[in-house]
């Protein structure tokens, strides 16, 4: 017996942008494949392409990009549609919650408003029906007061309320794949678990796929069933969560997890870190993306890309010395 084919299928995907400095490669041959009801998640710094992963995921790629490889839907390209097709995915199918909502959110216009616009625009709804199912939508996401935040603006709620908002308007249309950006950044702790519960939550009743984007390993481990480590626009370690955590195969990834803070630890005690900074996209060294900064480099880390090398079934990692270090 077949198994079905996966909601979302990705391979080979690669970004060249435009740079001051000329084209640079934002992602080199990113693949994984997500199912309904599925989530994976995207860690690196920032610089490693993750939110770029996301971008061209739901067509918003900055003007001048260029994107190659394949991103299919239910087995539809998304690649190369024209823009009516995207905005009629977007949104509907495709909903992503952004990094920062109060820059994702209109500042002139009411929150009511905002909800209500896909609500009209998808399904077809009038200003009253849009306006009853924007107030069931906030109190699905538990915002407080939520018939009298309806004809509130944005500047007029908390962060942690924004988020909320910024989530009704991502499940209005029941996407089929919900994208989260950062979405607890600049948020305290108390918030962001509020935050990242609520969308497991909403994912685990709908249905849908997620795909969430952190630098935390620890939202990674509680949140996904799966994980992408990401640098240098390429994914350098794949797995299930518990593999990739229990076996760090990669340097990348081993130097994420020395540099993470802990419980306990003794006042004044300074954390581990990885040396040296992300490089720009047009300064990554040849071969291994990671080897300038690599304890564990050797002389073959810089002739080229190493190939996805299996850790256990269904774990992989991009180095050469797999076999020693994991």
């Amino acid at each position: 017996m077949t198994s079905p084919a996966p909601l979302l299928a990705v391979q080979d995907l690669r970004v060249t942008l435009n740079t001051p400095r000329g084209p640079a490669d934002a992602l080199r041959g990113v693949s994984f494949a997500l199912a309904r009801g599925q989530t994976l998640g995207l860690i690196g710094e920032s610089g490693c392409g993750k939110s770029i992963t996301a971008l061209a995921l739901m067509g918003l790629l900055p003007e001048g990009a260029r994107a190659a490889g394949s991103v299919r839907l239910e087995g539809r390209e998304l690649l190369g549609l024209p823009e009516d097709d995207w905005c009629r995915l977007r949104g509907n199918r495709l909903a992503m919650v952004f990094q920062e909502p109060m820059t994702a959110l209109n500042p002139l216009q009411t929150i009511g408003h905002q909800i209500g616009e896909s609500l009209r625009l998808h399904r077809g709804l009038d200003r009253a029906a849009a306006r009853a199912e924007a107030l069931r939508l906030l109190e699905r996401v538990q915002l407080p007061q939520a018939a009298r935040r309806l004809d509130a603006h944005p500047h007029q709620l908390s962060g942690g309320q924004r988020q909320r908002v910024v989530i009704a308007i991502a499940l209005a249309c029941g996407p089929d794949l919900l994208i989260a950006d950062e979405p607890t950044t600049a948020l305290d702790v108390t918030i962001q678990r509020e935050v990242l519960a609520l969308i497991t939550q909403l994912v685990e009743e709908d249905g849908m796929a997620l795909i969430l984007i952190s630098h935390d390993l620890g939202v990674m481990a509680e949140t996904v069933q799966r994980m992408l480590v990401m640098y240098g626009g390429t994914v350098v370690e794949s797995g299930a969560t518990q593999d990739v955590f229990s076996r760090l195969a990669h340097p990348y990834t081993r130097g994420l997890f020395a540099a993470r803070p802990r419980l306990g630890m003794p006042r004044g005690t300074r954390l581990a870190t990885i040396p040296g900074r992300v490089p720009e996209l047009l300064d990554l060294p040849a071969g291994c993306p990671f080897s300038d900064r690599c304890a564990h480099v050797v002389a073959g880390c810089h002739q080229s890309m190493p190939p996805a090398l299996p850790v256990s079934d269904g774990h992989a990692a991009r180095c050469i010395r797999v076999g020693e270090l994991a």
